[in-house]
């Protein structure tokens, strides 16, 4: 077992930082035969962070860099692992190409934010990658039309240890990352925020507060009510922690704000809302599709669905409000933790922060 760093936890890079990195430096190469080492990029935060090149290589009509990944001191299985960027011209007009190379995963099964068959390359890092790649483009009077392979020596290995073989991704690992930094995963830190957040709350005397899964629940939920940045609780995946602080220091008002699935794993039950200690329970979702009216065809689907969000397409399709219901349950487990003194309503949002389903209260 790890042992735990002593003073303050060191933060690290995601895998998709790493290869917007690389990218930058291979593009840089291709076009002039020379390595920027370290590379800087810009992060969607506006962070600029440099890194040190591991590996570079040239050839006919290619240039490749490698960085090592630096997860800081988050459990993080990617930590040390090699992000290998290839780069090469792609045809005038193709725009940035993205492919799996060896040991990065690809796509098999729906429910994911990327078609099936597309490289296990995630929204926000191709958008980094893109950036990068415009930016040196500007810089040196390129057209920015580029094929990007990226590799992960030994990535079929870790993809293992990940969930990415159940959810249908094969071949290797993902390449991840919303804000392009890993924040290490402290519970005890966490939670003691959550506290002092409330804390904060009460002696301001807001009267509403806000505790979502992550960020695109929070902006949502913050421009739904103007709430000002000290209503907004860090939840993450943390709701038992949120919850039974509020019960002991109430408050008016609470809105959760999650995606399908995290708020899926509230309403049956869960507390803990981490990938490794809760899952989504398909035949608790086809339970309440079942109280919605749906047919016995749409239950097998959901219960042989791959991702929540799969099961949330065929709810739509089907014309049911279960993220409606999913809310409802969400709000009564609350309510059941809370023991009543706080005003409760459940929000659900799509990845693109688009509220798909709301409680009572």
């Amino acid at each position: 077992m790890a042992r735990k760093p002593d003073g303050p936890l060191r933060r690290g890079w995601t895998t998709g930082a790493c290869a917007a990195a690389a990218t930058r430096a291979a593009y840089t190469a291709l076009l002039t035969g020379a390595f920027p080492d370290p590379v800087a990029i810009t992060l969607p935060g506006g962070e600029r962070p440099a890194f040190a090149l591991a590996r570079e290589g040239q050839g006919p009509g290619y240039a490749l860099a490698g960085i090592v990944k630096d997860a800081g001191d988050d459990p993080d299985v990617t930590h040390l692992a090699e992000i290998v960027v290839r780069v090469r011209k792609a045809a005038p007009g193709a725009g940035v190409v993205f492919t799996a190379g060896a040991g990065v995963g690809t796509v098999t099964r729906p429910g994911l934010p990327l078609a099936v068959g597309e490289p296990a390359i995630n929204p926000a890092p191709r958008a980094m990658m893109r950036e990068a790649v415009h930016a040196v483009a500007a810089e040196q009077g390129a057209a920015g039309d580029l094929e990007i392979e990226i590799s992960v020596p030994g990535g079929e290995a870790l993809a293992k240890k990940t969930w990415n073989p159940r959810l249908g991704i094969l071949g290797g690992i993902s390449i991840l990352g919303t804000t392009g930094v890993v924040v290490p995963y402290s519970c005890s830190a966490w939670i003691h925020s959550i506290r002092r957040g409330i804390d904060v709350a009460r002696a301001g005397g807001i009267a509403h507060v806000a505790g979502c899964t992550g960020s695109t629940s929070e902006r949502a939920v913050q421009a739904l009510y103007g709430l000002p940045d000290v209503a907004l609780l860090d939840m993450g995946d943390f709701a038992g922690g949120l919850l039974k602080y509020l019960r002991r220091h109430p408050l008016p008002r609470l809105t959760i704000g999650g995606g399908f699935g995290k708020i899926s794993k509230l309403g049956a039950g869960h507390l803990d809302l981490h990938s490794g200690r809760s899952q989504v329970d398909l035949d608790w979702l086809a339970e309440r599709l079942a109280d919605l009216g749906g047919g016995s065809d749409l239950l097998e689907k959901t219960r042989a669905a791959n991702t929540a969000r799969e099961v949330l397409d065929l709810a739509r399709d089907a014309g049911l409000p279960l993220a409606d219901a999913v809310a409802r349950q969400a709000r009564g487990t609350a309510l059941g933790v809370l023991g009543g003194e706080t005003e409760v309503e459940v929000l659900v949002f799509d990845r693109e922060g688009r509220l798909v389903g709301r409680s009572d209260g």
